[in-house]
């Protein structure tokens, strides 16, 4: 496939975290993908970034990602993005404190026949947590 092709399933991945329609994840993701960072608890496959991004969209039903820099080749896409939302439902046992968030990451995909096939990534989770006034054990 062509690095055009991997940008499109990329930005398709992305329109399917922010529209919610999040049983698309099978048109872009193997159903062998590995998630090299998954969330705790996260499974493999399209399924496991639906349960992931289910859990997201609760919490954070105006989740937004916004894509600002990405870099492509034949079998790679990477990007830095930024995360917005507001806290409208629980979220690690917290409940809903109507805080916004604006976290910063960057991710990796890799591509076979227009599917991504592995990922890494990595997002300011501690970063999330403290906009949420979340105190983590030996921290503050």
């Amino acid at each position: 496939m062509s690095r055009e092709q991997n940008i499109g399933a990329t930005k398709r991945f992305g329109e399917l975290v922010n529209t919610g329609a999040l049983d698309g994840f099978a048109e872009v993701v193997a159903p062998t993908s590995v998630d090299h960072d998954p969330a705790p608890g996260q499974g493999g496959g399209p399924q496991g970034f639906t349960a992931f991004f289910t859990t997201m969209r609760t919490a954070f039903p105006d989740l937004n990602i916004a894509v600002e820099h990405l870099l492509a080749d034949n079998d790679n896409v990477a990007f830095a993005y930024t995360i917005t939302g507001t806290h409208q439902g629980v979220f690690m046992g917290v409940p809903p404190t109507g805080k916004p968030i604006k976290v910063r990451g960057m991710q990796i995909g890799r591509f076979e026949n227009g599917m991504m096939v592995e990922r890494w990534g990595s997002s300011d989770e501690l970063g999330l947590l403290s906009q949420l006034g979340i105190d983590l054990p030996g921290r503050g």
